[in-house]
């Protein structure tokens, strides 16, 4: 604006301020030229002042307004261009400061990420400063893993001498590695394997590497390996669902050995004391239907051992005719202190028959037989893991289904405590007894959260009867620890509302398998909520239990196929099972059982 000023000034005279005021350009109201421009626009303004008298005389032609008009734009040109440099030069150092920020971020990230997740030991990276002892096998596997991408585009390019040497390089990476774990496990030629090979792989990049062929094969490999993860996944759980089902060798000799000895003892030897207790209703009275010795031993173990008044408390063991000799001579032999026990065969319920039982009349039958025991013939491991649960004992078993016919079994008892037995109890448990049930039949604790565990997940909601009946989103349940009132339970007829609900099941279209199912339909709305501190579930295939439930449950239940007595158990919450074992005992010891 100056350099305009002076220029008119020379050519046409003294010029009025007001003269540019008028004709005045947005882009010259820039604050930043403000403070620059103030005092030499202080100083053209005096000047003005001083000759505005002979300015006004002065004619003003058309040429010397072209000149103003001229100078005018060119002083406006100039603005611009400073004001674009200055915010070019903003925007650049905010980008400078946005990368900055990202780049910290990246780093601060990659602290918390696992390196090895990121292909810590990819063969294109150099070797991480942090040394692991399983470095090279990695590397090995990498090297394996890239040979086998060169080799199919070696193979797609004709390259056949390439093909064949990265093939045998391969060989022989796999060789060296073999089931190693640890570089300590590999043989002493592994690094000079891993020299060879990276030599290869660098001729076999410079040859036929394709970047996107590359990718396409990885993809595939990936592809590949997900589809054989996934078929492992079905035979593990084949086959620890095989595991869950069966008794290890060690129980079972145990039974047997207990079983020869059994039927050895003269008949008056095979009595109980104190049966006048099984009959009298002011005691606190337990059903535990078992077949397995060592199983149920623990549950009775672990009950008395916790109880404050042993001699109050009566145990009603019901089992196979398999295992009635096994189980006899268990208790016979290593009775619990001054409690009752007593052991009964439930093939000699009489009255436990086909006619009066639906589900035992469902068993007989041509159609369940195929159901349960071909299970659409599964030829192989992963085929048959989803239908192992058909082949499932307890479901054909009636100690299973014992569990509806209560009142039947003990007809002269007020309130029995039902126990699975894969349970451990840790405390007192004749408050279960004092628990007011509103009226309700089964005491139990609620196994629902949130979406979890509710009607939904165990009944067909899209046959009528369930879905004219039921609410989906009600609360379930866990059978293995309930309390019931044998009364409410007669007046109420549950045994017979049980029958209603099997026989309209025999074709399986209400639910599949199980107890459960049926439990949630006979004792819906029956079922009073026990506080969640007498019954943890969860020790045989939740690993994350919190230490602190477990430890101030009454009871803790290995539910799940994780059964403490099988190799296959969790390691940490083993012990609660364990320490009701007497294991330095002449038969437990004489089959090997170990902890």
């Amino acid at each position: 604006m100056i350099d305009a000023l002076a220029s008119s000034q020379q050519e046409a005279g003294p010029l009025s301020v007001d003269f540019f005021r008028k004709r005045a350009s947005p882009s010259w109201k820039t604050d930043d030229l403000v403070n620059d421009l103030s005092n030499a626009s202080l100083d053209v303004d005096d000047k003005v002042k001083s000759e505005n008298s002979s300015a006004d005389k002065t004619p003003k032609d058309d040429t010397a307004e072209h000149q103003v008009d001229a100078a005018a734009k060119n002083a406006r040109r100039k603005l611009r261009e400073k004001r674009r440099e200055k915010r070019a030069m903003d925007l650049v150092r905010k980008d400078d400061e946005a990368c900055v920020k990202l780049e910290n971020a990246a780093i601060e990230r990659s602290k918390a990420v696992d390196s090895a997740v990121l292909g810590k030991y990819s063969i294109w990276r150099k070797e991480n400063e942090n040394e692991n002892s399983d470095s090279t096998v990695r590397l090995m596997r990498d090297q394996i893993i890239m040979a086998r991408v060169y080799s199919v585009l070696a193979k797609s390019k004709n390259k056949n001498d390439l093909y064949q040497e990265l093939q045998t390089r391969i060989k022989e990476s796999q060789r060296a590695v073999g089931e190693a774990t640890t570089d300590s496990d590999l043989h002493h030629s592994a690094p000079e394997k891993v020299r060879v090979m990276g030599q290869l792989l660098s001729k076999a990049r410079e040859n036929v590497y394709d970047c996107k062929a590359v990718t396409q094969r990885l993809r595939a490999m990936l592809q590949s390996a997900d589809e054989q993860v996934r078929s492992l996944k079905k035979q593990s759980t084949f086959l620890s669902q095989l595991a869950a089902k069966t008794i290890p060798n060690s129980i079972h000799c145990l039974s047997m050995r207990l079983t020869i000895d059994y039927y050895l003892l003269p008949l008056e030897k095979r009595k109980f004391p104190r049966s006048e207790n099984l009959e009298n209703p002011e005691l606190y009275h337990y059903a535990l239907f078992s077949d397995n010795v060592l199983a149920a031993s623990v549950v009775v173990n672990s009950t008395i051992m916790n109880a404050k008044e042993p001699e109050k408390h009566v145990f009603h063991l019901v089992t196979d005719k398999l295992n009635f000799g096994a189980m006899n001579m268990w208790f016979l032999l290593n009775p619990p202190g001054k409690a009752t026990i007593h052991v009964e065969n439930v093939d000699e319920f009489k009255w436990l028959n086909s006619s009066y039982c639906p589900v035992l009349r469902q068993l007989e039958s041509a159609a369940m037989k195929e159901y349960y025991f071909k299970a659409d013939h599964p030829t192989t491991l992963s085929a048959g893991s989803s239908n192992l649960k058909y082949r499932n004992p307890k479901y054909l078993s009636m100690l299973n289904h014992l569990r509806f016919y209560l009142p039947q079994v003990y007809p002269k008892l007020d309130k029995i405590l039902f126990l699975d037995d894969d349970i451990v109890v840790q405390k007192d448990l004749t408050g279960l007894w004092d628990v007011d049930l509103n009226g309700k039949v089964n005491g139990a604790v609620e196994t629902c959260g949130e979406s979890f565990h509710r009607f939904d997940k165990y009944l067909n909601f899209s046959n009528p009867h369930i879905a004219r009946n039921f609410d989906p989103n009600a609360c379930g349940w866990a059978y293995g620890m309930n309390i019931f009132d044998l009364k409410e339970w007669k007046k109420k007829d549950i045994t017979g509302i049980y029958h209603k609900w099997q026989s309209m099941n025999e074709d399986r279209v209400l639910w599949k398998l199980g107890t459960l199912p049926p439990g949630l339909l006979t004792f819906y709305k029956l079922t009073h909520p026990l506080d969640k501190s007498w019954h943890v579930l969860g020790l045989g295939y939740n690993p994350s239990i919190d230490r602190s439930e477990i430890d101030n449950a009454a009871v803790v239940h290995y539910n799940g196929n994780m059964k403490p007595w099988l190799e296959l158990a969790m390691t940490k919450y083993r012990p609660y099972w364990t320490r009701y074992i007497k294991y330095d005992h002449p038969y437990i010891r004489g089959c090997n059982l170990a902890k």
